[in-house]
């Protein structure tokens, strides 16, 4: 059975940290499992976690009024889910749900903004690969409403 100091050490995610670093991220770490269709967190919850999907697949949705769930996009094993709890007032800017049975390293917000409070150098590392999710979840969002509002339904 492996650690979660092991499971934060083999994602590529975190490639190329230091070590004691690692060992600070998985000291705010714990291992979750979700059922298909479970919903993991909602738009407008406080945003507290993130996670590193180690094995299923996690539909991220936003949810339009009179059109119910859009997927924005799905993702699985070695990718990470959660960005929100990087940035104030710390709420969900999405649905996501779980499609499969699926099993992720859960990360303490909180306790990662702390830790980068104290170690400017981790929290830059942290948020350079953040903000390279966030550049491809935003082109994620930008194909898919171009094709919800590109369409011409008339015809």
């Amino acid at each position: 059975m492996k650690s979660i100091r092991d499971l934060v050490e083999e994602h590529e995610f975190f490639r190329g940290l230091e070590p004691p670093y690692l060992e600070l991220i998985a000291g705010c770490g714990r291992n979750v499992h979700f059922r298909p269709g479970e919903r993991i967190f909602r738009e407008g919850e406080p945003a507290d976690t993130f996670y590193v999907i180690r094995e299923g697949k996690v539909a991220i949705e936003v949810n339009a009024p009179q059109r119910g769930p859009i997927l924005i996009e799905t993702l699985g094993a070695g990718e990470v889910l959660g960005w929100s709890w990087l940035f104030p007032p710390y709420r969900w800017s999405f649905d996501a749900r779980s499609l499969d049975e699926t099993r992720a390293v859960a990360l303490d917000g909180a306790c990662l903004r702390g830790k980068c409070e104290d170690d400017s150098h981790l929290g830059y590392e942290l948020m350079g690969r953040f903000a390279r999710i966030m550049q491809e979840r935003l082109q994620a969002t930008r194909l898919q409403l171009l094709d919800v509002y590109g369409r011409d339904d008339r015809a």
